[in-house]
């Protein structure tokens, strides 16, 4: 809380505005100055988004959470061919600060692996919704979206979590 109202105070003895972001792709929401939260997808409480587009699904990482672990410079992604289970760890993303393992917010059979991220962990921070995405399922059960955070709610999340730390 204390970072938010420096950092308020800040932006209004510089003039800059935190609601003001007409440069950016309308795809964005900002409730935020520090935090992106993209419309059109849904988000875990765990801070994994997913994207789906047709009959497969894109797994990443939020803003959010890269934000929070620093730097990422390794990234372990499983092998296309097996599946994930929503709730379930597939993988992992170690930063300078800690290693964190990454749920699946679906269930699914894995299509296709970021291999960049090997080469490139630091997309995950870079372009986390992009660049960044980490695996591509094809879901078996549609009905998980349901349980998922739109990005209001899931902002929120993120704002009361926050606030709790």
């Amino acid at each position: 809380m204390a970072l938010r109202v420096w950092a308020s105070s800040t932006a209004n003895a510089l003039g800059v505005s935190c609601a003001s972001r007409s440069h950016l792709s309308p795809a964005f929401s900002l409730s935020r100055c520090f935090s992106t939260v993209l419309e059109g997808l849904k988000y875990a409480s765990s801070h994994e988004w997913v994207k789906v587009d047709g009959p497969v699904a894109t797994i990443g990482i939020t803003h959010h959470a890269q934000d929070h672990l620093g730097e990422v410079v390794f990234v372990e992604v499983p092998e296309p061919g097996g599946s994930v289970a929503q709730g379930s760890s597939f993988g992992a993303v170690e930063s300078v600060k800690a290693t964190s393992d990454v749920n699946s917010p679906i269930s699914g059979e894995i299509v296709e692996v970021n291999t960049k991220l090997t080469e490139a962990p630091g997309l995950i921070n870079s372009s986390p919704y992009e660049e960044g995405w980490m695996i591509k399922v094809k879901p078996s059960n549609a009905s998980e979206l349901e349980s998922l955070m739109g990005p209001k709610e899931y902002t929120k999340f993120c704002e009361e979590e926050d606030a709790a730390h």
